[in-house]
């Protein structure tokens, strides 16, 4: 079972282009009242066409718009608790790199953890965090390596 199997990732398998649609109407609908108002209640409507209304925070009317909004571009969605945390494993899974390269970062002071008994264990935040301050260096670097290619005459 991988790591985002576990943790409740929802990948739609075939989005109809009718599931698509309902989900973007949904969405919008959801969004525009949250927009004009405090709503705090949704009317769902069931197969026997009852009208039961159900008492939300908005901020969870927000997140269902959100997740709608994925669901109509296609996206797939991870829901897990931010305290997660990952072993060695599954973090170099949820990166998408090797598991020696994780224990490399960690040894290196570049990746926070916290060990119970002998094992690593990474918070999801840590990981985030991590990624994103990879991401930023490896965008600068890329901005570093364009700006030198203009220098050089080499930009196409």
């Amino acid at each position: 079972m991988t790591v985002l199997a576990k943790v409740g990732q929802f990948v739609p398998q075939q989005i109809s282009n009718e599931d698509i649609e309902m989900a973007r109407v949904a969405q919008r609908c959801i969004m525009e009242s949250l927009d004009h108002s405090r709503a705090a209640e949704i009317t769902l409507t069931t197969d026997k066409g009852e009208h039961p209304t159900i008492a939300l925070p908005p901020a969870s009317l927000r997140f269902i718009g959100q997740i709608l909004g994925a669901m109509s571009e296609g996206r797939s969605i991870t829901i897990m608790p931010s305290k997660r945390e990952f072993s060695t494993v599954e973090a170099a899974n949820f990166m998408n790199v090797s598991r020696p390269f994780i224990i490399k970062e960690i040894e290196a002071g570049r990746l926070r953890h916290r060990m119970v008994g002998t094992h690593r264990r990474i918070f999801l935040e840590d990981l985030i965090e991590y990624k994103n301050t990879m991401q930023s260096k490896q965008y600068a670097a890329l901005e570093r390596m364009s700006e030198n290619a203009k220098e050089l005459g080499l930009d196409c």
